[in-house]
């Protein structure tokens, strides 16, 4: 099976790595053979050409490789949120309001849902446990809708604290 992913320009040098590196480790934890043009190719198995695309995909949206790498566990996945449809203004405030001064917020959602979440471009992406990714990308939803930063970090203590409980 040959598929494709177009991931930015900027981040095909991540991608590839210092001689190589990047992209030969993950040809050899995937099985497969990946090729960076215009696009980045994958060819491979299915299931390996499916794994390979999730972390190039990740490398893309801005995750360091170590970080994209989790994606090789089952147990991980990524969502990305697109903000593409916002106005220029709107989306720079959404960002904005997600980062959060000197990135507390970002830090402290990632905290408190043990996911690794990353701003880049016109997106905002989620890496971490099933469970964990779906509180994350709620709490981000929320942000997103406007809702105040201290009622967003409370509802994910108290599902947290729930959590613990069980």
């Amino acid at each position: 099976m040959i598929d494709e992913v177009k991931i930015p320009d900027l981040r095909k040098g991540v991608l590839i790595g210092p001689e190589g590196s990047v992209k030969k480790g993950i040809e050899k934890r995937t099985r497969t053979i990946i090729t960076v043009n215009d696009c980045v190719e994958i060819n491979g198995e299915a299931l390996d050409v499916m794994k390979a695309k999730e972390i190039v995909k990740a490398i893309g949206r801005g995750f360091a490789p170590d970080k994209a790498l989790k994606l090789m566990s089952d147990d991980y996945r990524l969502v990305i949120i697109s903000l593409g449809h916002e106005t220029e203004r709107l989306m720079k405030r959404t960002l904005s309001r997600v980062i959060g001064s000197d990135g507390k917020a970002k830090k402290t959602i990632e905290l408190l849902t043990t996911t690794d979440i990353c701003v880049y471009g016109k997106t905002i992406s989620i890496i971490g446990k099933w469970d964990n990714v779906d509180r994350a990308n709620e709490a981000l939803e929320l942000l997103i809708e406007g809702k105040p930063h201290a009622y967003v970090y409370k509802r994910l203590e108290s599902q947290k604290e729930g959590e613990e409980k069980e």
